[in-house]
């Protein structure tokens, strides 16, 4: 009979206990406080922002001449022919059409003029935050503020009844805000050797 091959030799095999390990993830911390870009605070020594009182006067204004132009437009409607009816899906329809009253409004006079012509008529100007004029990519911004104001039910507006500056949605998006007084490089960047009148933003 073949004898049988020996056994392997037997290894020892240690089962290590399971050790607890932490891994600890170091977040940095964001302080956007210390970035000069993140708050955003108006020059107000030379150019204070304007009163809310004065703003809302201006805010009415121009509030009038939409509501105006808007009911205008109703009017030529019905006189060519349309009918104005209260059904929900008219009154969608009249919402929308408010709305792009609203965009067009802002976004002409503020791209083309600088200010509204509330603003205007009350004397108040749009200046960037360090007091001088904006630029157009500013005020592209603001038009935009406008429109995301707008379509958040007034939310932007209100906003600066919260805001530590009193400044509203298109104020911090655009880094403008609106004044009463003269824009700093108002006098030395248009005026001409004819001395003619100083043409800013108002």
């Amino acid at each position: 009979m073949p004898s049988a091959p020996p056994e392997a030799p037997r290894v020892a095999v240690r089962v290590r206990k399971p050790e607890r390990v932490e891994i600890r993830v170091t977040q940095p911390e964001l302080d956007f406080s210390s970035d000069e870009t993140y708050r955003m605070r108006p020059n107000s020594a030379l150019v204070p922002v304007a009163d809310l009182a004065e703003r809302r006067r201006a805010g009415a204004i121009d509030a009038a001449f939409l509501v105006l132009a808007y009911a205008g437009f109703l009017s030529l409607f019905r006189s060519l022919g349309g009918h104005l009816s209260f059904e929900k899906f008219d009154l969608a329809v009249y919402t929308a059409t408010f709305f792009l009253f609203y965009m067009q409004y802002f976004t002409l006079f503020t791209i083309f003029g600088g200010s509204t012509p509330g603003m205007q008529l009350r004397g108040l100007s749009v200046v960037s935050v360090d007091g001088y004029l904006p630029g157009m990519r500013q005020l592209c911004w603001r038009t935009f503020g406008y429109l995301l104001s707008g379509g958040m039910l007034l939310l932007g507006f209100f906003w600066s009844l919260w805001d530590e500056d009193h400044l509203t949605w298109q104020d911090r998006i655009s880094r403008t805000y609106v004044t009463s007084a003269e824009p700093i490089a108002g006098v030395e960047a248009f005026d001409t050797a004819s001395h003619r009148h100083t043409f800013a933003h108002k």
